[in-house]
This record gives structure tokens, C-alpha cells and sequence, in this order.
């Protein structure tokens, strides 16, 4: 029992060493501004997405740029002796989920309030290596 368990493990272990991840949480943006700037990067190889975060104007732009560094650095810390160019990166999947929101009231007229929903959002960066993906085929 224990030797399978081992290879199994050792098997999902080199699986996992051709994607990595990032997470960002409660960043203070709302879900729907930050999805405009992922859909623009879904699919895309990492040299293109980061030029097209660095160019875009948005602000939800600068936090992904950063978020897709931190993703790069953390697929280089897993393969310390793979070269990245050649690795061939691109983002396997973007996920940008809803947060936590703050409600405020906002005064309104006849003595009436309103409430105002300051929303926030979780992204999650996978990204993944074609080279190794086509050599295990």
C-alpha cells in the first residue's frame, strides 16, 4: 500500500511541476472591471500578456501585472533548472470571483438612505508549460 501511494504522489508531483499558480484576494476593484482586464489575457503566451497589461490603461491592469509576475516567479521556484523561454508559458486559466463587500448607506433626500455596495474580488492566475504538456504526451 505504501509504495503505490509513494508513485502516485510522485506522479502528481511532476504533474503539477508544468503549472503553477497566484492568488490574489479582496482586491478592492469590482468583479466586473477586473473581468474586462483578464478576458483581454485568457489563453494569451506570458510575453504578450504582460505587454498587454504594461500598455493597458485600466487600473485592474496593475494589479494583474503584478499578480502574473508573482505566477512566473512561483512556476521558476518549482523549476529551478528549466529555462523559461523554452518552457513556452501561457495563461492556462484566469479566474476572477466575487469578495467580500462593504456596505455603506448613503444619506438621500426625505430622510431616506441608500446603500452602497463598495464590491471587492479573488483572482486566480494557473498557468501552463506547452512543452511539457506535448513531451508527456
Amino acid at each position: 500500500m505504501g509504495v503505490r501511494k509513494r508513485e502516485t504522489a510522485e506522479a502528481r508531483k511532476e504533474a503539477n511541476k508544468s503549472i503553477a499558480f497566484a492568488k490574489l484576494n479582496n482586491c478592492p476593484t469590482s468583479p466586473r472591471k477586473m473581468r474586462l482586464v483578464a478576458d483581454l489575457v485568457r489563453g494569451q503566451k506570458v510575453e504578450r500578456a504582460l505587454n498587454i497589461l504594461r500598455f493597458s490603461s485600466k487600473e485592474a491592469s496593475r494589479k494583474l501585472e503584478k499578480l502574473l509576475l508573482s505566477a512566473i516567479n512561483n512556476w521558476e521556484q518549482k523549476n529551478s533548472e528549466g529555462n523559461l523561454e523554452e518552457a513556452g508559458l501561457f495563461v492556462k486559466e484566469i479566474r476572477v470571483d466575487g469578495g467580500m463587500m462593504l456596505k455603506r448607506l448613503r444619506p438621500a433626500p426625505q430622510g431616506r438612505a441608500h446603500r452602497i455596495r463598495k464590491r471587492s474580488n479573488h483572482v486566480t492566475i494557473v498557468l501552463g508549460a506547452i512543452n511539457n504538456t506535448q513531451s508527456n504526451s
